[in-house]
């Protein structure tokens, strides 16, 4: 991370508000970011699923051979807050899950199936030839009390039949969490090839 911020600009900056006591520090304030085409581009970039054991710097060495440019694999996912956007290995997760519902009774509270943390429906829509397209949409208990489990018959303009069903599902504290955890593990990084040219216009922006 030091020598990331070794491109950063410096700054003249007064812990007392006066120019008498005046020292040079890096403004981390400045910012850097991807053009949007290059984030939809699937040509330039792979998705990866990250394991337990890796880390933004493991992962910057591995594929492009370097740990420092770990800051390419976070600010490519829009990642701010590596201890909280990256997925936990587990037993930290359990760690954080038992410390963030300590006051309601812990793991074993998060665990139980009848605190429900969420409500979901979800609409299964089924064509003539077994086509499925599911959607699952989360809801607050009052629409979720109200919305009924169904499957019925539609026909569309073009004269075919779909089914549609809807379900209903509850979900506890705990698999929420797991959940929520497992959505942070697919990345895109990055082709290394596109690189050498993100350091080069990283530099020439910060500078």
């Amino acid at each position: 991370m030091s020598r990331y911020f070794n491109y950063f600009p410096k700054t003249l900056y007064s812990s007392n508000n006066t120019t008498s006591s005046l020292d040079t520090i890096t403004n981390i304030t400045a910012r850097f970011g991807f053009e949007a085409s290059l984030k939809e581009n699937s040509n330039a970039f792979y998705q990866y699923s990250i394991k337990d054991s890796d880390t933004p710097e493991i992962i910057a060495a591995k594929f492009y051979s370097n740990p420092e440019r770990h800051w390419i694999v976070l600010m490519f996912n829009n990642i701010i807050d590596p201890q909280y956007d990256w997925p936990m290995e587990n037993r930290t997760l359990m760690q954080y899950i038992d410390k963030k519902y300590s006051a309601s009774g812990g793991l074993s509270w998060a665990m139980n199936v009848a605190h429900v943390k969420a409500y979901y429906k979800t609409i299964t829509r089924t064509s003539f030839d077994g086509t499925k397209i599911i959607e699952k949409i989360e809801l607050d208990s009052g629409v979720y009390a109200n919305t009924a489990a169904t499957t019925e018959s539609i026909v569309l303009q073009d004269g075919s039949t779909i089914t549609q069903t809807v379900t209903k599902s509850t979900q506890s504290y705990y698999d929420y969490e797991i959940d929520l955890n497992e959505t942070k593990r697919t990345i895109k990084l990055v082709k290394a090839e596109f690189v050498p040219q993100i350091e080069k216009e990283f530099k020439k922006i910060i500078k």
